[in-house]
């Protein structure tokens, strides 16, 4: 027997219906209307129902404030909504978009009310981001009508829409809201019916970590949430977002995931559940991670939770002159800084040539940045005449701040550092820029492993502004102290974690790569619409396998290595497709081959 849809060439989706006006429901709406469609509103609550209208005459007010609409096309947008409290009221849509709850029972309730009110031919859409649409589908008359369409938050906004369908969907119905997406000014991906689909799956695992992060009092919610902004270029920190998302909301998607999954990563952090079960559910209550000025306010304000102005009393060293060891990029990058800042440089190498060949690439990039007007000819001269190139470490006697940026190995570090031991004054602060290998393990090289501490630059350090200041069980308070004033007089942004692998950015940036490369392995999703997803989606300034590429496949593949090795975690064992890239030798944009290809250069 035929079904609704089969034989049925669906006519375009002119009116639709939105069951669910939160924010979400009403951001849709929102949408719908500008773009000529006819909207019917509907949601159980009066209350909700008022606020979409009001929510929607605010927005559309903005709009025209913002000269994205007119006077007159604000009027059509208004008309062209009618809003109920009475499901009934769809009984005349092409598409019904339901985002209701994330419930099961309150989903299939509307899918079944549904199936007895709408033409044969009307497509169900569930908005969940978290939940089985094959199994919602399987619950309704019509399976073949039912998919998957879930827009982000603020849906006005963010660009991305997953299209999900099941192993029931009809085609046309895919196609349908495919093209629906496009009219709208979306960017459609279409996914397959897997927990969290692409965005939120990758999204929710990074989250939770993090907020399991701060549970363990590994760092402060304020060094996390800048770790990730400055360190990663992302537009929220982690638990910024939490709050906005909604901590509540935020375990129910994960308890899904998990369900589904069983992944250790989507195992909801317990404070999670603390914090929702106490009614501190983020920006919507006024108290999350954070605390607001209103229910609902955007506003931070300062609670008992803030660290304190004077929680570090210790005064730190003096330091006039620093030492850097290396002569890569990072090396380079670290002594121009200082220079800039108006330290005295001594930067050292394996050969006073080579120590000259660095000190030329600064002068190069200090030129550059006098081309594009961001330095004057003189203050780039004064700079250069601060670095002294060196061709071994003998001449950092009288650094008060020594600064290793060499291999990212464990023996050559440890090599630096004993000799560092030599010939350093007493009371030097030696520090490490390692990005994955324990600090603990460089101090203890030396005599006086109080002195040590991590400094953990991003590339390029002149352009970046975070530090992860990593101290160890033994690392001096003053020798903290310096670090941080250091940090300061530099003008880069100092957040404090403990001596363990991938300190907070790469704890939490590379389980989320490895995630988005076992989604491809798994031929989930492919690479351009994973990095769609979360470039659209998430904000993220680039998508994983852009980044993957940028960072090197080798480099990676270090750090999920020792992220497993330091947590034995299943969940982190790099990604077999990752190993067979970096056995075959295709690393990245630096070979002219990674996930993509690149033109030679």
């Amino acid at each position: 027997m035929a079904t609704p849809l089969s034989d049925t060439s669906l006519s375009p989706l002119r009116t639709i219906a939105v069951v669910g006006l939160g924010t979400m429901g009403t951001g849709i709406a929102e949408v719908l209307a500008k773009a000529g469609r006819h909207v019917v509103g509907i949601d159980v609550s009066e209350a909700a129902a008022a606020g979409a209208r009001a929510a929607l005459e605010a927005a559309t007010a903005r709009a025209v404030l913002r000269g994205r609409l007119s006077e007159p096309e604000r009027a059509d947008a208004l008309a062209r909504v009618r809003i109920s409290t009475d499901l009934r009221a769809a009984a005349g849509a092409d598409l019904v978009i339901e985002v209701v709850p994330e419930s099961y029972e309150i989903k299939q309730q509307v899918l079944r009310e549904l199936d007895g009110i709408v033409r044969p031919e009307t497509i169900l859409a569930t908005g969940t981001n978290a939940l089985s649409v094959t199994r919602l589908a399987a619950d309704s008359a019509h399976p073949e009508r039912v998919l998957g369409l879930h827009f982000f938050n603020p849906a006005p906004a963010m660009r991305l829409v997953e299209v999900v369908s099941s192993v029931l969907t009809a085609p046309q119905a895919v196609a349908a809201v495919t093209d629906l997406a496009i009219e709208l000014g979306k960017e459609p991906v279409a996914i397959g019916d897997r927990p969290g689909f692409v965005a939120d799956g990758l999204l929710f695992g990074y989250l939770n970590q993090a907020a399991a992060m701060y549970e363990a009092k590994y760092a402060s919610r304020e060094d996390i949430d800048a770790a990730m902004r400055l360190g990663c270029g992302l537009p929220m920190g982690p638990l910024t977002l939490l709050d906005l998302i909604g901590v509540d909301t935020a375990r129910t998607v994960l308890e899904a995931m998990y369900a589904a999954s069983r992944d250790r990563m989507h195992a909801p952090a317990p404070i999670l559940k603390q914090l929702s079960e106490a009614g501190l559910t983020g920006r919507k209550s006024g108290r999350g991670f954070y605390t607001y000025e209103a229910p609902g306010s955007a506003t931070m304000v300062r609670d008992a939770l803030t660290p304190l102005e004077g929680a570090f009393l210790t005064p730190g060293r003096p330091v006039r002159s620093v030492g850097v060891a290396g002569s890569g990029t990072m090396a380079a990058g670290i002594a121009e800084v200082f220079a800039k800042a108006g330290y005295d440089v001594v930067l050292a190498a394996r050969s006073e040539d080579k120590a000259r060949a660095a000190r030329a690439r600064i002068g190069a990039s200090l030129s550059r940045s006098v081309d594009k007007g961001r330095l004057t000819a003189e203050v780039a001269a004064r700079t250069l005449d601060r670095i002294t190139p060196a061709g071994s470490c003998d001449a950092f006697a009288d650094v008060d701040l020594a600064v290793e940026a060499v291999a990212e190995d464990l023996e050559v570090k440890r090599q630096l550092f004993a000799t560092l031991d030599k010939v350093c004054k007493p009371g030097a602060v030696l520090a490490t820029t390692t990005s994955s290998l324990p600090v603990i393990a460089c101090a203890r090289a030396t005599s006086r492993p109080q002195d040590v501490i991590g400094m953990h630059f991003f590339n390029p350090a002149p352009a970046m502004k975070l530090v992860e200041v990593v101290r160890t069980v033994l690392t001096a308070d003053d020798v903290h102290a310096t670090a941080r004033e250091v940090c300061t007089t530099v003008r880069k942004h100092p957040v404090d974690c403990g001596d363990r692998a991938g300190f907070i950015v790469n704890a939490l940036l590379f389980p989320y790569l490895n995630n988005a490369i076992k989604m491809v392995q798994e031929h989930y999703a492919s690479l351009d619409d994973i990095d769609a997803a979360m470039k659209l989606g998430g904000g993220y300034p680039m998508g994983p396998f852009e980044l993957l590429d940028v960072v090197g496949l080798d480099v990676s593949l270090a750090i999920e290595k020792v992220l497993h090795r330091e947590f034995r975690d299943p969940g982190l064992a790099p990604a077999p497709l990752l190993e067979h890239l970096v056995a075959a030798g295709c690393l990245g944009r630096k070979t002219g081959r990674g996930f993509r290809e690149y033109a030679r250069r």
